[in-house]
């Protein structure tokens, strides 16, 4: 999925702010800073038209006595400010906090009738306790989501919205992750939407050792959706949506099946698997406190640094380390992880396939202009694994040295960073005890690989074809290997299955084909090696149709058991 640039700032308008901020009713009659001592205050006449409003459908007396709270409202703020990778310091001491404020049954209830939404948020005993839950217990945990929200809202709502889906699912991460990109629950369910494996991989995202979509908040964003929106398409009603995407389909099925067939949420409730039970009421109550934060005197942090910066994405086709982009363009590797969650070694493999690389939109032109400058900085200690391991009686010695003539103003450590080494290296590889240099010293700054030849044995197995191969290094276009080796560009395209004429610093390219007689006694060996690969064709057919018959009798077997 493409991603368009996001704005250059995510701001409220401040008629918005207020209007969502203002409280419904005069804190001095309804409020009490002690639950202990509340009590019903007489009804106004505001209050009573507001009282009007409440639907007879409302249920207010679902109990439950062994309420399980969320995953992720059970971590600790300090544990969740790491995982977050926010700095508690940066905190805009302006924003003026107070305590709780507890209000009447029937505020609740109005508030939550009167937010615009598609979906059914009525209010009882349930998710009073998840309210306090918020409002009381995880007040910290809430003033920072409201921070994170202002970065992670606008991308859910576009998707939700491309999609035809209630905005109001945007609030669903908050008890999934606590809006933790990098949230791991007990099950092994990951990042803002909590996936599971197989669940992802089933809308296409990628998993692997250095790539986990499911951390990338786009694109899990937009498979959470499709999700959604096909278990909408099953059950029509948006709270057994959210249950079936928290349990899955099979307990959900379940509790309605074991309810007679109702396919009320609070009628199956107690159907439900325990610790999903909560979740439509958490689900509610996160809609509540997000909505109504200011009444509660809940105030967003606001971070100086973090995610609120002007933002743009780049498309990295070259394999590129975040510790190799934050050496060259001076920007914290921290900045980078927090942008990027879904590299999970800090690699990005672009020369597998094309990755959308997210960075603030002051490093973006840097970032194009330098990319050849970090793809060589301090490879070495990035990226350790060979391409190519030679045995001791090959081609160990198939190297040479590279060659650089100092010129005025370089230094050792411009030296190494403009070819990819450093300074440690140079001096090791030069035997020297300073880092002075005079102008016009030879310095060795790495190895090359020379052309190697192997042969190729035709079909026919009378001619062989023999290539020989050039390791392409810096400085080098297409053009010049094809001069240096008197063939033609187009051959060389040809030859090395090139589309067009770009390459890069260590392919291996092929600049000499040449065919050539082979002797009877190598023919007769290729000979023999085709009836060897004869030989394995026939026993991987044979084992083919023994787990065929395997498998056929292991069905009759199920079936005879069903019988």
């Amino acid at each position: 999925m493409s991603r368009p640039p996001l704005m250059n700032k995510f701001v409220i308008p401040i008629v918005v702010f207020l209007a969502m901020t203002l409280p419904l009713f005069p804190q001095g009659d309804l409020g009490h800073r002690d639950p202990a001592h509340w009590r019903s205050p007489p009804q106004s006449p505001r209050q009573e038209n507001t009282a009007q409003v409440i639907p007879d459908t409302v249920q207010t007396t679902v109990e439950d006595s062994a309420i399980v709270y969320p995953e992720s409202m059970q971590e600790e703020l300090s544990d969740l400010l790491r995982a977050w990778q926010l700095d508690m310091s940066k905190v805009d001491t302006m924003c003026e906090r107070g305590e709780n404020v507890v209000f009447h049954d029937s505020i609740y209830m109005n508030r939550l009738y009167s937010i615009p939404t598609e979906m059914e948020l009525s209010y009882n005993n349930v998710v009073r306790s998840y309210i306090d839950m918020y409002t009381v217990r995880r007040r910290e945990q809430v003033s920072y989501m409201l921070a994170l929200g202002q970065y992670y809202y606008p991308m859910f709502e576009e998707a939700l919205d491309r999609h035809g889906l209630p905005l109001e699912l945007k609030y669903l991460p908050v008890i999934e992750s606590a809006l933790n990109p990098l949230a791991v629950s007990r099950a092994g369910a990951t990042g803002l939407w909590q996936f599971m494996l197989r669940t992802a991989k089933g809308y296409n995202l990628e998993i692997n050792s250095l790539v986990d979509e499911r951390r990338d908040p786009y694109k899990s964003t937009e498979a959470a959706v499709l999700y959604l929106k096909d278990l909408y398409t099953i059950y029509g009603d948006w709270n057994l949506v959210i249950a079936a995407y928290n349990c899955g389909p099979g307990n959900v099925n379940k509790a309605i099946a074991r309810s007679r067939g109702s396919r009320d949420y609070w009628g199956i409730y107690h159907r439900l698997p325990r610790e999903t039970r909560g979740y439509v009421p958490a689900f509610i109550a996160a809609n509540y406190v997000m909505n109504h934060h200011a009444d509660h005197n809940i105030c967003p942090v606001h971070i100086f640094e973090a995610p609120l910066a002007a933002l743009d994405t780049v498309h990295v086709t070259k394999e590129i380390h975040l510790g190799q982009i934050a050496g060259v363009l001076g920007v914290s590797i921290d900045e980078l992880r927090r942008l990027n969650p879904q590299f999970k070694k800090d690699i990005i493999p672009g020369h597998y396939k094309p990755y959308a690389l997210v960075l603030p939109s002051e490093i973006m032109y840097a970032f194009i202009d330098q990319t050849d400058s970090i793809m060589n900085f301090d490879r070495s200690r990035f990226f350790t694994h060979r391409t190519l391991t030679l045995d001791g009686a090959g081609m160990a010695g198939a190297t040479e040295d590279i060659i650089h003539r100092v010129r005025s103003g370089e230094t050792l450590s411009s030296i190494a960073r403009r070819n990819g080494t450093t300074v440690t290296a140079l001096k090791s590889m030069n035997n020297l005890r300073s880092d002075r240099l005079r102008i016009g010293q030879e310095l060795i700054v790495g190895q090359r690989v020379l052309e190697v030849q192997t042969a190729q044995v035709t079909p026919e197995g009378r001619t062989t074809t023999v290539n020989t191969y050039y390791r392409v290094k810096k400085g080098d276009t297409l053009g010049d290997i094809a001069r240096r080796n008197n063939v033609l560009v187009s051959q060389l395209q040809s030859w090395n299955k090139l589309r067009s004429t770009r390459i890069g610093i260590g392919d291996r390219l092929i600049v000499k084909q040449e065919e050539l007689p082979v002797e009877e006694e190598k023919a007769e060996s290729a000979v023999g090696s085709d009836a060897t690969a004869d030989r394995a064709s026939i026993l991987a057919n044979y084992l083919e149709e023994q787990i065929r018959r395997a498998e056929e009798n292991a069905s009759l077997d199920l079936e005879w058991e069903e019988m």
